[in-house]
């Protein structure tokens, strides 16, 4: 098997919990801003979802929880050096050129989360018209299918 082309420490004791939030925007600013709720003050509704102010624009907002059985993580990459040591026999000897090496790059997790917010300006998000939502709906859905394994399949598919 290969190395991985990186790898994700997560630490999930010591994971704090993360509302992550999916803006129909660019921020380009990396870095704290205190006091957030300055800037960003979502409000439930009375339905549920969720409204906030972005600069003067009114977002609605819609939490999408992830299905049973995955988990979220915010990561970092850091500068350390993952294990790229693969389950290899001692008799085998690899031959690999220098040039030919991948780098492989190294995350540290930093939050978790079960639920996300997906935002939208002038309508709550919906699989119909959010590229987002659907993607994971339907992502979720697909990797399911191809990772399942039903009797009577192999036959089915000859």
């Amino acid at each position: 098997m290969p190395p991985p082309l990186f790898t994700v420490d997560s630490g999930a004791s010591e994971l704090g919990k993360a509302t992550v939030n999916l803006l129909p925007c660019r921020i380009h600013h990396e870095g704290d801003v205190n006091p957030s709720d300055t800037f960003w003050n979502p409000a439930k509704t009375q339905d549920g979802s969720q409204t906030a102010y972005l600069r003067g624009r009114k977002l609605h907002g819609k939490a999408l929880k992830l299905p049973e059985g995955y988990r979220g993580m915010v990561v970092e990459q850091t500068d350390a050096e993952p294990d790229t040591s693969t389950n290899q026999d001692e008799d085998v000897e690899v031959m690999e050129n220098a040039e030919d090496k991948l780098k492989v790059g190294a995350m540290k997790g930093k939050a978790a989360f079960d639920e996300l917010v997906v935002w939208g300006h002038e309508s709550t998000s919906d699989s119909t018209v959010d590229p987002y939502v659907r993607g994971m709906e339907e992502w979720i859905a697909f990797a399911e299918e191809i990772h399942s394994t039903t009797p009577g399949s192999e036959e089915s598919a000859r």
